[in-house]
């Protein structure tokens, strides 16, 4: 997994510690000694930043398609605000992306074929983002693609569909989407649809799966989709458990035990997603987090009701805009009025994945650009390396980061590609 060590560690260096600390891992991968600390317990930054730009790095969930399709941007060069982008992924030693296709439930609620146009113009965009940088981009529909995206110095661009609005409740889209690309399936985000609830609204903790819902399950068992978990109601979580034939991963959620919040996992159910094989990947947003956050933001968001009224109507745009306008409103309340949270919080909920399950079901998906409230020591995806320094601060070696960091999905991703 060294193979693509030196081309990740020339890149962007923009201070002369930065470049002593980088042609450091560099010499070490060029004569295949693996820089090795004298105290595992506290590994020097070249150890740190030489071991995670080894491993083959997947981020699960972000939501920056978003940004792509309603704001325009091109992610390919750095942008001043937000937390991803191609550059600060060359950075932070992010290697693969799943980019989010999230459809507002506002226009699912005004019919499907409007979820579905969404949809599409999104997965578009990551399209022609892979199209109009081939130099930097490709697109990944496999474990095998990122593998050799990855050894060939790109970096691999995948998509996850979250909801399953888009669906518009016919069977047969479930193929339409993944001959498009999209590798995952989140069965709902924070509102229910008719065949499946969500952990996010008062209807979804009575709704399970009904019978259309167990069938797209199944379409996807076929076809070679993942199974996500994330944002469904307890009893549709169980009810995917007992219809999925292959492994289950849940891409941005965080143990309930810690944080006890609907959108995370009791210990049963991250049981039940490591005996199917499948990877819970921790989210860094501090409501899923830190124990007491999420009450506290709800009593900011109490606050600011004004100022988000203010900003949506100020937005002449649809739904989606007035959304990125009322998120650019709590992105600075919550900074300036919530308590900050930082990467070791992150590293607790993987300590309590892997003692409760092991090392082999446990990864990463971000929800950058999905979330208005980012840890401190973890701002964007350049930073990406503290969560590494951290692991390996409380123990971890060097095959658990590989694992932590992508190894784990790669592996998910195989087996169901099997058919």
């Amino acid at each position: 997994m060294i193979h693509h060590a030196h081309r990740k560690s020339v890149l962007l260096i923009i201070t002369a510690l930065a470049l002593f600390l980088l042609n450091n891992c560099r010499m070490n991968t060029e004569t295949g000694n693996q820089t090795a600390s004298s105290n595992p317990s506290k590994p020097s930054p070249s150890d740190a930043l030489s071991i995670h730009r080894r491993a083959i790095s997947i981020d699960m969930h972000a939501d920056t398609t978003q940004r792509m399709y309603v704001e325009g941007l091109d992610i390919n060069e750095r942008l001043p605000d937000g937390h991803l982008d191609a550059v600060r992924m060359r950075e932070g030693g992010l290697d693969a992306q799943f980019f989010s296709i999230w459809v507002n439930p506002e226009i699912y609620g005004d019919g499907g074929q409007v979820a579905v146009r969404s949809a599409d113009d999104q997965i578009r965009s990551v399209h022609e983002l892979v199209k109009k940088h081939p130099d930097t981009w490709e697109l990944a529909s496999s474990a095998a693609d990122i593998r050799r995206i990855v050894s060939g110095g790109k970096l691999a661009a995948l998509m996850g569909l979250e909801g399953g609005y888009a669906l518009d409740e016919r069977l047969e889209n479930v193929e339409k989407y993944y001959k498009l690309g999209v590798r995952y399936l989140s069965v709902t985000w924070s509102v229910s649809t008719k065949w499946a609830g969500s952990s996010g609204d008062s209807v979804g903790q009575s709704r399970g799966l009904n019978d259309f819902g167990r069938q797209v399950i199944s379409e996807m068992n076929r076809l070679g989709v993942m199974v996500d978990v994330s944002h469904v109601s307890d009893r549709t979580f169980w009810d995917i458990v007992n219809t999925s034939t292959k492994p289950i991963i849940a891409t941005h959620s965080n143990c309930r035990a810690i944080a006890n919040v609907p959108r995370n996992l009791t210990d049963e159910m991250i049981q039940a997603i490591a005996k199917s094989g499948g990877v819970v990947c921790v989210v860094f947003f501090p409501e899923f987090l830190e124990p007491g956050w999420s009450q506290k933001r709800q009593q900011v968001d109490a606050q600011i009701v004004p100022l988000l009224r203010k900003a949506s109507d100020a937005e002449a745009g649809d739904a989606a805009h007035k959304k990125v306008a009322r998120d650019r409103v709590r992105i600075a309340e919550y900074a300036r009025r919530l308590p900050p949270v930082t990467v070791s919080r992150i590293a607790d909920h993987i300590d309590h994945i892997v003692k409760l399950v092991g090392i082999d079901h446990v990864g990463v998906g971000s929800d950058f650009d999905g979330i208005q409230a980012v840890p401190s020591d973890l701002s964007s995806v350049a930073q990406l390396p503290n969560l590494t320094v951290e692991l390996l601060r409380r123990g971890y070696s060097e095959e658990d980061i590989d694992k932590i960091l992508g190894g784990n999905i790669l592996r998910v991703m195989e087996e169901v590609e099997r058919h």
